[in-house]
């Protein structure tokens, strides 16, 4: 097996050079350097399909620098990887009260997914 990762895009042999990621909370990809690991819900590119990386409308792209110099592990990259993940396992409350005339409210989570309320109801 081969330790040279290479692009995830189909039928492109060529090797990564830079890791697209999703934040579809915030309609965002962010591109960046070659992560040190290959993980299941990131993208590995080759310069050429990096280079050229366009987002859906409505979406913004983030291209992260590659640093020069070799990488470094950092505790502190660690510990915002943790931070942001127990954030996002936090159970979201909805808002008390009602809401604005017109505005639906958050009725409940699970997972991603949100249930809303009308705001008829």
């Amino acid at each position: 097996m081969s330790s040279v990762r290479r692009c995830s895009r189909t039928a492109c042999g060529r090797p990564a050079v830079a890791t697209l990621t999703y934040v579809y909370a915030d309609s965002t990809a962010v591109l960046g350097p070659l992560a040190t690991y290959a993980e299941p819900h990131c993208y590995d590119l080759c310069a050429e399909h990096a280079e050229r990386l366009t987002a859906p409308r409505g979406w913004e792209v983030v291209r992260l620098l590659a640093e020069a110099g070799p990488l470094r592990r950092s505790s502190d990259d660690l510990e915002a990887l943790a931070n942001a993940v127990r954030e996002a396992a936090r159970p979201q409350t909805p808002r008390q009260g009602r809401a604005p005339e017109g505005e639906s409210t958050e009725a409940g989570r699970r997972g991603h997914l949100r249930v809303l309320r009308s705001p008829d109801n």
